[in-house]
């Protein structure tokens, strides 16, 4: 009975990944002048619908709807950013425009009136709104970096990972829950959370290099790190997060095991697909 058992659990967790891509789709057509078809495909959807589910299993699709739009977010101004802006001036007025949209400015373009929905019900903490901000000062300083041809070394680009969003996206999630046990405990969490995001930093870095260099995306690899140094890196940042998650599964067992869950689904998705479609 334990493989019918497991494989009852994996179905479940995959009805609410299936129930969420579909979420998801829908909110994005709310939206369409910032989910093209080429690069967001079914696939990209569901994968991020997979995402959402895994990591919170016991969750219901509703309350996942907070981090997976968070998530859809990031991929959209991610592709603004990195593929649509054509000047240092419009990456800055973008920037500028979406901190000031979070801070209560009336939103006046497509990137910014979703923001506007994610601030309604975030943007009175002003730790969202910090988080926002690092991650689009992150994202900013990449495109600088591939545009001025600049090499940071691998510290500099792993201080800078707030780029990717992953810490944006958990903290809009635990600030959604507002589970009390997590709350009390945010700066501890957050910690942890940062660790994982320097580890899925270079994990998708390590999986996508061939992608993301015809994408002109930055990367460890396309940086100048080589394949070892990488694994080393991703292997230091999976014990430190280790570290840090370790004494929260007396305190917080489901926030502890979201993070664990982000590190194996990810080392796991990765090693067969990819979110993005085709460009």
């Amino acid at each position: 009975m334990s493989g019918l058992t497991t494989a009852a659990d994996l179905g479940r967790t995959c009805a609410l990944g299936v129930e969420c891509a579909r979420d998801l789709a829908r909110h994005a057509a709310r939206h369409p002048e910032l989910f093209p078809a080429r690069p967001f495909d079914p696939g990209f959807f569901h994968s991020l619908g997979l995402v959402g589910a895994f990591g919170s299993p016991w969750a219901t699709a509703a309350e996942l709807r907070a981090v997976n739009r968070a998530a859809l977010w990031v991929f959209a101004v991610d592709l603004l950013i990195d593929h649509v802006a054509t000047s240092r001036g419009e990456v800055a007025g973008m920037v500028g425009e979406c901190v000031a949209v979070a801070a209560g400015k009336d939103p006046d373009s497509p990137l910014t009136r979703f923001l506007a929905e994610l601030r309604d019900d975030f943007g009175a903490d002003p730790r969202w709104r910090g988080q926002l901000e690092r991650m689009l000062t992150a994202m900013e300083r990449e495109w600088e970096w591939r545009e001025s041809r600049a090499v940071p070394g691998l510290d500099e680009y792993l201080a800078n990972a707030d780029s990717c969003g992953s810490s944006f996206v958990n903290l809009s999630h635990w600030l959604s829950l507002g589970d009390p046990a997590t709350l009390s405990e945010l700066a501890r969490i957050r910690a942890a959370s940062d660790e994982v995001q320097r580890y899925l930093r270079l994990l998708n870095d390590l999986t996508t290099h061939d992608r993301e260099a015809r994408w002109g995306d930055a990367n460890a690899l396309t940086l100048g790190a080589d394949r070892t140094e990488v694994t080393d890196r991703m292997a230091r940042h999976a014990r430190a997060a280790t570290e840090l998650i370790v004494p929260l599964r007396e305190s917080d067992p489901r926030t502890a095991l979201y993070l664990e869950r982000q590190m194996g689904f990810n080392s796991g998705f990765y090693g067969v697909s990819d979110y993005w479609g085709e460009l």
